[in-house]
């Protein structure tokens, strides 16, 4: 990380030490975001301040009412600010200053001014102009030079992702809403651009590029400096969307100070506001949160996947806890058709993607949908404690609906997980990061995977194996095993039908137990029908029982056993006993009696499956697939190490007595 975006960041802070008191922690970035964001659109503009001015002088003389031609004066910029005012000048007036500097934000572009409507600005001048700290905090910024000559675009989103990381901390905010560090960002775009280098550097090619939690925009920036390096003359359209109004607002900023279309950068939730509805993309990339939940949206989400896959969710929903695929299904939905050159799709998740829910579960059914498609490229494990508010592992998932011949039906699966180096200094959770010889390896790692011709299922080096789509298909079979059972009338069993709701409101409650009480000390016996005739005897004086009470005595005297009797149904097959019932995961490709006659039958002989009751599921087991196994250390050396600590322990101890 550069020095210079720390330094700053920590200067940027300081200002919190004159808002405490006034403020709580949890609000300190109400009030130095927006005034971060404000100074360095003030001094991104500083150069054509007296050019704007002159030309909104002339158009008013021309009676010309359209201020966007204004752009024009600013030397590219997407944004202008029409005030005689600049940050300084609305500063030095100790007494005016919230009104000057609400006047100095109203002359802004629209574009602009919606920034700070995100910010609620005018809310937060108002309150820190009754608190008596308007001019200290505002002097404070004037101080600072925010202009892309002394702090350029990328240590100034360094800056703004720092501090949100800061504010994060303090508000306690959920593990699965952090920022993600620019190395991996580099990673994440090198993997998904890679292929396409060749095609990249053609003359005048356009791009286009969407993250749908896209934070402070920081994945849009690395994947066009990406693309702009491989070719100058390139044209790169990003697109975004958020759900945080202050990394909206920065991202925003940070498109309209680069020149970038900021119209492009919509504020919202994804899943109940596709704000870009309608359109396709080139590249799509996100790091969206771990593990949150989609409830407040539930019933947007759950109106559009009524309709199938016209809408987005058509392939099914996941957990009310856990988006992820919700957004991975967003994503796909917005990739460009085949027939229109498709796309490649980059998106990090933690580890329940891969393997959370049951066969034809909403989990399943979205990877399987996935993956019969041929859709996945590759999956990605990544070191854990990479990323500042969280230290699980996580993993990028790639897809494409352009595969190259050589890859189609081949799905790649990389352990990246020892590529890392320590920090000096953690930050937050952040205790590791991804060196540049390391990226480096991994890209080329991944690009012979790509173009190698190994067969699926043959590791093709320790860190890739290759797999097809089917390999993570699973049918989850039902093994049943034969109900025995003896029939016998104990003190449990009474007391239990005392309370089953079948004998509630039955009138001949009392005798039917105190009846079945004379045969506790019988022995039990291994014939239903010979039980049945001793219970026949026995409650002759009830009459006919109804049919809810005599299942419910049934059910309290019936007691399974291996050495009792076989239960069978009209036909004579045998009656399953629940207790015993079990699950078995048998692979798409494998037969089920072959895997019953190797795993099960050895074992239990007289089980079987019930194949109405098969289920198709998909999972990625990823960690199994690179397992190693690790032998015990010996016993001996153990011992030794106890019997070394031992002594230790005495030594201690004589020396604390002495």
């Amino acid at each position: 990380m550069s020095s210079t975006h720390t330094r700053l960041a920590g200067f940027i802070w300081s200002v919190a030490d004159l808002l405490r008191g006034d403020y709580k922690q949890s609000e300190y970035g109400k009030v130095i975001l927006p005034f971060t964001v404000l100074r360095r659109l003030d001094c991104v503009l500083a150069p054509t301040k007296s050019q704007v001015l002159e030309r909104k002088a002339k158009l008013a003389e021309q009676g010309v009412q359209n201020l966007d031609m204004l752009k024009r004066a600013t030397g590219g910029l997407s944004f202008y600010n029409t005030s005689k005012l600049d940050f300084r000048a609305a500063v030095r007036d100790q007494d005016n200053v919230a009104s000057n500097l609400k006047s100095y934000v109203g002359a802004f572009s629209e574009n602009a001014r919606e920034i700070f409507e995100a910010y609620d600005f005018t809310a937060q001048l108002g309150r820190l102009d009754g608190a008596g700290l308007t001019y200290q905090v505002a002097s404070k910024f004037a101080e600072i030079d925010l202009s892309p000559e002394a702090v350029d675009n990328h240590q100034m989103g360094y800056a703004f992702e720092e501090l949100i990381r800061r504010f994060s901390e303090i508000s306690n905010e959920t593990a699965g809403e952090h920022f993600t560090p620019r190395e991996v960002i580099k990673l994440m775009v090198n993997l998904l651009l890679a292929p396409d280098e060749q095609d990249l550097v053609t003359p005048g090619v356009v791009k286009t590029v969407l993250d749908p939690a896209c934070g402070t925009g920081g994945m849009l920036t690395a994947a066009e400096d990406f693309i702009l390096q491989h070719n100058p003359q390139a044209k790169v359209v990003p697109h975004g969307q958020e759900l945080n109004a202050e990394s909206y607002a920065i991202c925003k900023s940070d498109m309209m100070i680069k020149g970038e279309n900021a119209a492009n950068i919509k504020l919202g939730n994804s899943f109940s506001q596709d704000k870009h509805y309608g359109k396709s993309f080139d590249y799509l990339l996100a790091n969206p949160p771990f593990g949150v939940e989609w409830k407040k949206v539930k019933d947007d989400v759950e109106v559009e996947a009524k309709i199938g896959f016209a809408g987005r969710f058509g392939a099914g929903l996941p957990r009310i806890n856990d988006g992820s695929l919700l957004f991975l299904q967003h994503m796909i939905h917005h990739m460009k058709k085949p027939e229109q050159g498709g796309s490649r799709l980059a998106i990090v998740f933690n580890g329940s993607p891969l393997f959370t829910g049951a066969a034809e579960s909403g989990e399943s059914k979205i990877r399987q949908w996935i993956l019969e498609n041929d859709w996945l490229e590759a999956v990605v494990a990544l070191p854990d404690q990479l990323f500042y508010n969280t230290g699980i592992s996580t993993y990028f998932w790639i897809l494409t609906n352009r595969k190259d011949e050589a890859h189609r039906g081949k799905v790649i699966l990389l352990d990246a997980r020892e590529h890392w180096a320590k920090m000096r200094k953690s930050l937050g959770d952040k205790r590791k990061y991804l060196p540049n010889e390391d990226i480096a390896k991994l890209t080329e790692l991944y690009g012979e995977a790509l173009t190698a011709a190994e067969d699926a299922g043959h590791p093709m080096h320790e860190k890739v194996k290759v797999f097809t789509p089917r390999d993570f298909g699973y049918r989850r079979i039902t093994v049943e095993r034969p109900l025995r059972l003896r029939f016998e009338v104990t003190g449990e069993a009474l007391a239990e039908l005392e309370v089953v709701k079948p004998l509630a409101k039955y009138e001949g409650r009392e005798k039917l137990i105190e009846a079945l009480r004379g045969l506790v000390d019988e022995p039990a016996v291994f014939r239903k029908v010979d039980f049945a005739k001793t219970l026949k005897e026995t409650l002759a004086s009830l009459g006919k029982l109804p049919a809810t009470v005599d299942k419910a005595v049934w059910g309290v005297v019936s007691v399974s056993d291996p050495e009792g009797e076989l239960q069978t149904d009209r036909k004579g097959d045998p009656l399953p006993d629940p207790d015993l019932r079990d699950n078995e995961n048998v692979p798409l490709d494998e037969d089920v009696d072959e895997y019953m006659a190797r795993e099960v039958l050895p074992h239990v002989p007289d089980a079987w499956v019930d194949h109405t009751k098969t289920k198709v599921g998909y999972e990625i087991p990823f960690t199994r697939h690179f397992y190693k196994y690790v032998p015990p250390r010996p016993l001996e050396e153990i011992d030794a190490e106890l019997r070394e600590l031992e002594d230790r322990i005495q030594r201690l101890l004589g020396e604390v007595a002495e």
